[in-house]
């Protein structure tokens, strides 16, 4: 179950307009009631035949105590008759078992409604909610910075898209890595290798030291029921890789091992806020599709990624995804990349998620903006289907938590914003402030320089 029976039964038309303002057929919200109905039917009607069969046990039990014979015809049509419903009742509780897992299963596929602060409509409906920084030109006055005097004569560089700059330093290959697993699966090399684990350690050391963060080092692979947990399947298995031998699947996310590692538990009140900060690599199929953003590590099939997730008190949690926003963005600022946050439309957030911000950074070198971070509001969405609930108070019946989780970041874009926003005239990159501790150097030169 995704969405909840009750709140089926008790919202279908805020159910159904959930499926329309996110682009999903409405009609799976009305299989859903159908099945729900029938079930319902089917469980009254088992009621009312184990009742039948009672009573007809109860006149068995009467015929004998009243000088019948056991053996003989009139008891044994008595029977006969409570044998046939019994019959009757095992045949009945077969189909309901069918109708269930049909239920169950039309369920998963029910999206959650959006928040009602969400704009509807796709894409070109996002809302840019701030920006900030200073979006660099691509052509830059050799003088100087932006907004000095030009050079004599009006000289100027132009700033590189980040593959060339990396071909320049030498520090990544994505032939090699083709050669080794395929399109998509970059290599690093040297200070490539470097800022990566560098970026990881910064972002794990800052969630961990200041913001209140357990690191988590969860395992690179889940079963189904883990995917299904956090809902990407089956919304999304077609964009995952499958360990087909052993029914598992490669995280596209940290988010799903890590929501996982509660699913069938109940928490205290006094445990939460849970805030869990992991790192792992990340496998998507659906990556470097043909015709868009083929060039360099844009989109790839592996990348790394530090991810938060939070488990919250359902009065909590908007509150908690503002505030996890703002703990992405305190990382770009510290690396002094201009970003932009957007809310996401219905139909530009995804299957899950009931409100969500994206994070681009501009990376001047393409001219585009890029994105780094979504930070997502599941509400009660994800905690039904794994059953993740917490109990407010001793005692107290379990309630369902709410989750949430938001890239913290994704290493991929920002080391091409960063190649991008730091690159100079010469060829070379400067590294950004905060990672020089992390890398033990202030600039990335070419071999040899």
């Amino acid at each position: 179950m995704s969405v909840g029976l009750q709140r089926l039964r008790a919202e279908p038309d805020v159910i159904r307009r959930g499926a329309i303002d996110k682009g999903e057929d409405p009609a799976i919200v009305d299989l859903a009631l159908a099945l729900d109905e029938r079930r319902r039917a089917l469980l009254a009607e088992g009621d009312r035949l184990k009742g039948e069969r009672n009573a007809a046990s109860k006149r068995v039990g009467e015929a004998v105590r009243g000088g019948a014979d056991p053996d003989g015809p009139e008891v044994s049509e008595l029977r006969a008759a409570s044998v046939a419903v019994g019959d009757r009742i095992s045949a009945l509780d077969l189909e309901v078992a069918g109708v269930e897992a049909e239920l169950e299963e039309a369920m998963l596929r029910i999206p959650n409604p959006a928040d009602p602060d969400v704009p509807v409509g796709t894409a070109e409906d996002d809302v840019t909610v701030r920006t900030w920084g200073e979006l660099l030109p691509r052509v830059v006055p050799l003088a100087g910075e932006v907004g000095a005097d030009a050079a004599p004569g009006g000289a100027t560089w132009e700033r590189l898209p980040h593959w060339d700059v990396a071909a320049g330093l030498g520090i990544f290959e994505l032939e090699r890595g083709a050669k080794i697993a395929g399109s998509g699966f970059p290599v690093y090399r040297g200070a490539g290798a470097a800022m990566q684990r560098a970026l990881i350690d910064f972002f794990l050391r800052t969630h961990t030291t200041e913001n209140g963060f357990t690191e988590i080092w969860p395992p690179a692979v889940v079963n189904s029921a883990s995917a299904r947990g956090t809902g990407q399947i089956p919304d999304k298995e077609d964009q995952m890789y499958v360990v087909t031998r052993d029914d598992l699947y490669l995280v596209p996310t940290a988010e799903v091992p890590v929501t996982n590692l509660h699913r069938d538990e109940i928490l205290e009140a006094s445990d939460l806020p849970v805030r869990y900060a992991a790192y792992t690599p990340c496998f998507r199929r659906e990556a470097g599709a043909a015709g868009k953003d083929t060039r360099g590590i844009l989109r790839v099939h592996q990348f790394d990624k530090v991810e938060m997730v939070l488990f919250e008190r359902p009065e909590e949690s908007g509150d908690a995804l503002e505030w996890m926003v703002g703990r992405a963005e305190d990382l770009l600022r510290r690396l002094g990349l201009a970003y932009r946050v957007l809310l996401m439309a219905t139909g530009d957030m995804g299957f899950v998620q009931a409100k969500k911000y994206d994070l681009e950074v501009w990376a001047p070198g393409v001219e585009r903006w890029l994105e780094v971070s979504s930070c997502s509001n599941f509400r009660d969405y994800q905690a039904r289907r794994m059953q993740i609930r917490y109990r407010p108070a001793p005692g107290a019946k379990p309630e369902l938590v709410h989750t949430l989780n938001g890239s913290g970041l994704a290493l991929a874009r920002v080391v091409a914003a960063i190649l991008e926003t730091y690159q100079r005239p010469d060829g070379s990159v400067d590294v950004p402030d905060a990672l020089r501790p992390f890398m033990g150097i202030d600039r990335i030169a070419a071999p040899g320089t």
